[in-house]
C-alpha cells in the first residue's frame, strides 16, 4: 500500500502520516535521505533495500519526507551520472512495486515526481492551503487550555494567509515573547511573531492580513 501526500509547506502532510501510523498502531519510520543517498555506485540501492526490508520485517509505516529528492523525474542520459541516477530510479520503481508494507511519500512539488512512480501509487492525496474558516480553527487549536492567553481575536488572525505549520510556529514564538514580557499572550506578540515567520518565508504580511490585530 503506497500513498503520496502533496501540497504546500505547512499543510500537515507529515503530521497526517504520523496520525495514520498512530491510528493503525504501527511505528513510523522516517527515511533520512541524507544518510540513505550515497555518491558511491550501488550504495544508495543497498541502503534502500535495507530500509524496505526492515520496514517489511517490523510492519512499520515507511515515510519518505520530501520525496521529490528521491522520486524525481528521470532525465535524459547525457553522461554517466545521469545513467546512474536513472538506474537508481529504476531500482526504486521495482522495489516500491514489490514492497509488502505501507509506504507514505510527501512532497511540496507533485509535478516533480516521476510519472512512472505516480502510476504505481495507490493513493495520491492533495493537501490544499487552508481557507479562512480552516485557519480560524487552526488558530483556536494552537493554544493549549492552560496557556496564558489574553483577548485574542481569532477571526482577525485567520485573515493572514498562513498554513497550519506556520500558525503553530507563530503561536509558539508568541508564547516565548509573552513569557519574556511577563504578560499573557496577546495580539501584539502574535503580530511580532507573524512578521518574523513571514520574514523566514521571504514574504511580507500585507496590511489587509493584519488589519485590526492591534
Amino acid at each position: 500500500m503506497t500513498a503520496l501526500l502533496h501540497g504546500p509547506s505547512g499543510t500537515g502532510k507529515t503530521l497526517a502520516a504520523e496520525v495514520l501510523a498512530g491510528a493503525l498502531g504501527l511505528d513510523l519510520w522516517s527515511v533520512d535521505l541524507s544518510a540513505l543517498v550515497s555518491k558511491y555506485i550501488g550504495e544508495t540501492e543497498k541502503n534502500l533495500r535495507a530500509a524496505f526490508e526492515a520496514a517489511e520485517a517490523s510492519g512499520a509505516v515507511l515515510l519518505f519526507d520530501e520525496a521529490d529528492a528521491l522520486f524525481g523525474r528521470r532525465s535524459e542520459v547525457k553522461d554517466s551520472h545521469d545513467r546512474y541516477a536513472n538506474q537508481q530510479a529504476s531500482y526504486l520503481l521495482q522495489r516500491m512495486e514489490s514492497f509488502r508494507g505501507l509506504a507514505v511519500l510527501t512532497t511540496n512539488f507533485r509535478e516533480a515526481i516521476d510519472n512512472a512512480f505516480l502510476r504505481r501509487l495507490r493513493f495520491v492525496i492533495g493537501f490544499p492551503h487552508p481557507g479562512p474558516a480552516e485557519r480560524e480553527r487552526l488558530w483556536r487549536g494552537a493554544f493549549p487550555p492552560a496557556a496564558p492567553v489574553g483577548a485574542l481575536d481569532f477571526a482577525r488572525l485567520a485573515q493572514a494567509n498562513l498554513a497550519g505549520g506556520h500558525i503553530r510556529n507563530i503561536a509558539l514564538a508568541a508564547a516565548f515573547l509573552a513569557a519574556e514580557d511577563g504578560t499573557p499572550i496577546g495580539m501584539a506578540h502574535l503580530l511580532r511573531a507573524a512578521r518574523r515567520e513571514c520574514a523566514k518565508l521571504e514574504r511580507p504580511l500585507t496590511p489587509a492580513e493584519v488589519a485590526g490585530w492591534l
